[in-house]
């Protein structure tokens, strides 16, 4: 199994962490794992993005053109990443801010409306793990448990009180991510 990922949105969505989070979950199953980042020099409010490749096998290259699965939080990022998902691969979108949803018709397609559940949660800093839970639901690449750790792995102890909410919104993202269309 080899899973090459892209996440694109804008800097403050929490693409990055989820990218991290996502790589280190896997690390915990034992998984080969590369995580690249991306982002411009004006990092909040710019565009972000984040390679990961999760494999059974070692791991060529970090470098990539084509991903299996792409987690588009943007329109700019749809525009540019929506034609580099191989065919038959598979494409979430927040539909948040999409104008223009994609088009394809040779991808799976899903649309997960995380801004709205954040908000309805009351807590907008967790829809980076609600779009995270939608994608291991449709893409199960890890386990839940497995984000979890990786979670209080990476979060500061002084964060270690949010890890309940953060889970509860992977758990939500499961629940709401739906087939586009």
């Amino acid at each position: 199994m080899k899973e090459e990922i892209i996440i694109a949105g804008f800097g403050g969505q929490g693409v990055l962490s989820m990218g991290k989070i996502l790589a280190y979950a896997a690390l915990v199953e034992g998984k080969e794992v590369t995580w690249m980042p991306s982002y411009g020099p004006e990092q909040r409010g710019g565009t972000a993005n984040v390679t990961v490749i999760v494999s059974d096998e070692r791991i060529s290259s970090p470098i990539l053109s084509a991903y299996d699965t792409a987690v588009i939080l943007n329109q700019p990022s749809l525009d540019k990443f929506e034609s580099c998902v191989k065919p038959g691969g598979t494409l979430i979108y927040d539909g948040y801010g999409i104008s223009t949803p994609p088009s394809r018709k040779d991808i799976r397609v899903y649309r997960i409306d995380a801004m709205d559940a954040a908000a309805e949660m009351k807590a907008g800093k967790v829809f980076n793990m609600i779009v995270l839970g939608g994608l291991i639901k449709v893409r199960p690449l890890v386990e839940v448990e497995d984000v979890v750790h990786a979670l209080r792995k990476s979060l500061p102890p002084r964060h270690h009180d949010l890890i309940p909410q953060n889970e509860a919104a992977l758990r939500k993202g499961m629940e709401i991510i739906a087939p586009a269309g």
